[in-house]
């Protein structure tokens, strides 16, 4: 066994509100440094040296999820214009491949494409394959093509800091053209495909500024459209299914503010504001024709918690207000969709995601049924503002991903596609249900439940188990299909979901309950969760694995210190557990935008003692039986800094924790390596230590 490397101690201090911290990791922060390069090098050769005898487990995992993937496959075909746009892979690849494929006018069925076969015409017009030749890393952000059909864009990520390149391509003579923006948060066409709008970032990778880039022209030219100065504030934009206008938005967690530029006159001319900003107020926007009337429908929550819908004129949104959908305390609606003659709502009520039908002639809401208790559903891949379907994506915790296309004169649910998972798989063979656990104030916490039936159900008998939790920025953790988590079913794994407040499962409250100076009750839920299960019988803590990632890598932190002995162990992915560092300095990515969800310990002091009071960083105490960790991290993640889990690490080890192991991608990003088979490799690793640290192989 080798040593696990550790980190020099340096001299740091910081002092905020008369406080003063010893923070000895901090030149960890120095990526550019040859030093810090080989510490994280030496902790990932420490991390393949103790996890080596894993090997023959994490290739068997691969394998089993590598033969339950319909390696070559295609996706439901979408009609945009004239043509069938689809993705499809191909056994042996890494990335996608975009294609289209002429349709016949009038026929709004998807044709029917099957693995391995030609589909007759197909034009493909980008090989992620292609593309990512000569890299480490490929993210595809933006593509989108011209509404004539003519013109391609698409915008690659070549490093994993989440910038993009804009590239441009001739549909017709396949040739690309000159036109290239670097360096951008992606874009999309003009409706008349001559132009481009795109986001450029500021210094801390916030999206500030809108542009219009005219094809045949150069870059330095390019007009502004729009560009917010409040640090706090995003920038986004988008055009109407309609496509009359463009929709400017900008907003922070609790506030946002909406322009429109009616693209039936000039572009550049002065974005029209719809509701001015108002402090805690969140509104978005649809267009929509009533009645032969311009109308924007817009979901607000001024005065409405869980947000109202309403509809006011397109030429005189700050006039009066006619309420479609009201207020429903616990009904949190989501959002809407408009199309030429009817809108899609989006609503969450008790913990599930639901649809309905809007009806423009009389406000009359229909909602979809689904047969299972347990289930996401949504609207996916609607580009048309007039169809006689509406595509529907859908999923639960044991049905594979799904496609339907609900036929809107029969309102008959139509099976496109049903995600192929080989290997003889039945969803009959699974079981999913909704348990409770209580919180030390009485509040009720749902927790879900995946499990393979052949072990019996929960509480049965004594079972492993593994507790993911998240619980941030009204995040919900909604019920989803994984083939991955088979390999854990198969092994009489329990798979439980924690949704711990500061998620959006059970609407507006449940977030506020878990954000700012209500955080705690995200870590204390989860624990609750996980002495439930114990009380339960369903597990007890040597058999328990919790896994939370980004913010719910704080979770896993700050649970780490509050129940060190309610795990045998902790997997930390993209960890935010510097939190407090972070979000004291300005001039780091997004800080400035994340006060309104942890406050602002820079200016106010009860912020940051209360933030300091659970940090995982400065909160690890010494001399704690912690238990087995593994932190997983990249080295170009611009959303959680690679060095908040090397000095997390670092004083876990300096604190006695003797099992602690941290592995740090070096050419990725925040969502880690690229490519479907790295992908699954990273996920045998961590299923790998899972399963071993459960005693399971």
């Amino acid at each position: 066994m080798t040593n696990a490397p550790i980190a020099a101690r340096r001299s740091h201090i910081r002092e905020h509100h008369g406080d003063t911290f010893e923070d000895p990791y901090e030149w960890l922060r120095e990526k550019d440094s040859p030093e810090v390069i080989a510490h994280l090098e030496a902790e990932n050769a420490y991390t393949d040296g103790e996890t080596a005898h894993l090997e023959e487990l994490r290739e068997t995992l691969f394998q089993e999820i590598k033969g339950r993937v319909q390696e070559t496959d295609l996706s439901v075909p979408t009609r945009k214009g004239d043509w069938w746009y689809y993705s499809r892979s191909e056994e042996g690849s890494q990335y996608g491949i975009q294609c289209r494929a002429a349709a016949e006018p009038g026929d709004w069925t998807p044709p029917m494409l099957e693995p391995s076969v030609p589909v007759p015409g197909e034009q493909i017009l980008l090989d992620g394959n292609v593309e990512a030749e000569g890299h480490e890393f490929f993210s595809l952000g933006s593509f989108d093509t011209s509404d004539d059909a003519t013109r391609m864009l698409w915008a690659p990520d070549y490093e994993g800091d989440e910038l993009y390149t804009i590239k441009v391509r001739d549909l017709v003579t396949g040739e690309t053209l000159a036109d290239e923006i670097p360096k951008t948060g992606g874009g999309f066409f003009t409706p008349d495909g001559t132009g481009i709008i795109y986001t450029t970032r500021d210094d801390a990778w916030r999206p500030d500024t809108l542009w219009l880039h005219r094809l045949g022209t150069a870059v330095e030219d390019d007009v502004k459209l729009f560009h917010e100065d409040d640090e706090r504030f995003w920038l986004g934009a988008g055009i109407t299914r309609s496509r009359r206008y463009l929709v400017i938005g900008v907003g922070s967690s609790i506030t946002s503010e909406e322009y429109l530029v009616d693209l039936e006159g000039d572009i550049t001319a002065e974005p029209r504001l719809v509701w001015p900003r108002a402090e805690g107020v969140e509104y978005s926007l649809e267009h929509a024709i009533i009645d032969g009337e311009d109308r924007l429908l817009i979901l607000h929550n001024e005065r409405a918690l869980d947000f109202e819908l309403v509809s006011v004129s397109a030429d005189a949104p700050q006039g009066a207000r006619r309420v479609v959908m009201a207020h429903e305390a616990g009904r949190r609606i989501l959002g809407v969709d408009c199309f030429r003659d009817f809108a899609v709502v989006g609503y969450r009520s008790e913990g599930l995601e639901r649809i309905g039908m809007l009806d423009y002639a009389d406000d009359r809401i229909e909602e979809l049924v689904f047969d299972e208790a347990l289930f996401s559903a949504w609207p996916s891949g609607n580009p048309e503002w007039h169809s006689p379907f509406l595509r529907l994506g859908y999923t639960s915790f044991v049905t594979p991903s799904t496609v339907y296309d609900l036929d809107l004169k029969t309102r008959e649910l139509i099976l496109r596609k049903r995600q192929p998972v080989l290997g003889g798989y039945s969803a009959d063979e699974y079981g999913q249900e909704r348990a409770w656990a209580t919180a030390k104030d009485g509040t009720r916490v749902p927790i879900s439940l995946v499990w393979k039936k052949s072990f019996g159900a929960p509480g049965d008998e004594i079972r492993p188990v593994h507790l993911y939790g998240y619980g941030s920025y009204e995040h919900s953790i909604d019920p989803g299909f994984s083939v991955a988590r088979l390999s854990e079913l198969d092994r009489g794994v329990v798979f439980a979901v924690a949704h711990v407040r500061g998620g959006g499962e059970l609407g507006r409250n449940w977030y506020e309950d878990g954000k700012l100076l209500n955080k705690r009750n995200t870590f204390t839920d989860f624990v609750a969760c996980a002495e439930h299960l114990v009380r339960s019988g369903v597990t007890m803590p040597q058999q328990m694995v919790a896994e939370g990632g980004s913010a719910g890598g704080l979770l896993m932190g700050a649970v780490a210190n509050l129940a060190p002995t309610s795990f045998a162990g902790i997997l930390a992915s993209v960890p935010f557990v510097d939190a407090l560092t972070s979000i004291l300095d300005p001039s780091l990515p997004l800080t400035v935008i994340e006060w309104d969800e942890w406050g602002d310990p820079l200016h106010n002091a009860d912020v940051y003692a209360y933030m300091k009071s659970y940090t995982p960083y400065e909160n690890v105490q010494d001399d704690v039986a912690y238990p087995r960790i593994l932190a997983m991290t990249s080295l170009n993640d611009t959303r959680v800094l690679y060095v908040e889990p090397a000095k997390w690490v670092a004083r876990l080890r300096e604190a006695g924790a003797d099992d602690v192991l941290l592995k740090c991608e070096m050419a990725a990003g925040h969502g880690g390596v690229s490519g479907r088979y790295n992908a699954w490799k990273e996920r045998a690793f961590e299923l790998a230590w899972m399963l071993d640290t459960l005693g399971l192989e």
